[in-house]
């Protein structure tokens, strides 16, 4: 595995214990989707319904970077792309949404959306300390280490979020926290299109 941006060679998670790992993500983004999606409703959180999103999509491109695994640098790369404008499409309907919450301002039930963000938390850390030693790669690979930090991150401030509004009594945090993973997803999604873009330009000029 390449541990270096700079090295000739870059890893393609063309490995048992990377598949594995894929395998083992996949199943714990599938449970959360239900989990948190089901949570986001009764709650009335924005918050937890851009986070279910987020670990639906996940799901959906983790099984797609586990398939692409061993085929040409091209159909991986291209795959990494559609990843990447996969997020930005999803960052812009939360950022939507989010800005149709504020004209539709109500406080969401934050003991609910506490709850189960710790337990996204939990769920998105252990699959970023799974995927730690493979965060370098080609961008079909780091797409997925991308995801998976991002995750963690937003899970931090879903959880901030609700012991905010508690102590605030309305509903802005939450609204501000799905603001901000909006535009995580979007910036994260430029990474990715960028990195991928420049990959499948790489394999047109070395393959007619």
């Amino acid at each position: 595995m390449s541990g270096s941006c700079c090295s000739t060679v870059t890893f393609d998670g063309a490995s048992a214990a990377y598949k594995r790992v894929l395998w083992i993500v996949i199943a714990i983004n599938a449970v959360m989707f239900v989990v948190e999606l089901t949570a986001g409703l009764a709650s009335q959180s924005m918050a937890l319904r851009a986070d279910a999103l987020d670990f639906l999509g996940d799901s959906v491109t983790y099984a797609l970077s586990l398939y692409v695994i061993g085929k040409s640098a091209r159909l991986r790369a291209s795959a990494a792309l559609f990843k990447g404008l996969s997020l930005a499409v999803m960052g812009s309907w939360v950022l939507i949404m989010t800005l149709y919450r504020v004209l539709y301002l109500g406080q969401p039930d934050e003991m609910i959306m506490g709850s189960i963000g710790t337990l996204a938390f939990v769920a998105n850390v252990t699959s970023a300390l799974l995927l730690l030693r493979f965060r370098n790669g080609d961008a079909n690979v780091r797409s997925v280490w991308l995801c998976s930090r991002n995750d963690a991150i937003g899970n931090v401030a879903v959880v901030i979020a609700a012991a905010t509004v508690f102590w605030t009594g309305t509903g802005w945090p939450d609204v501000i926290v799905a603001g901000i993973m909006a535009g995580l997803f979007l910036w994260s999604a430029i990474q990715i299109i960028r990195q991928s873009l420049g990959e499948i330009r790489n394999t047109a000029v070395i393959v007619p």
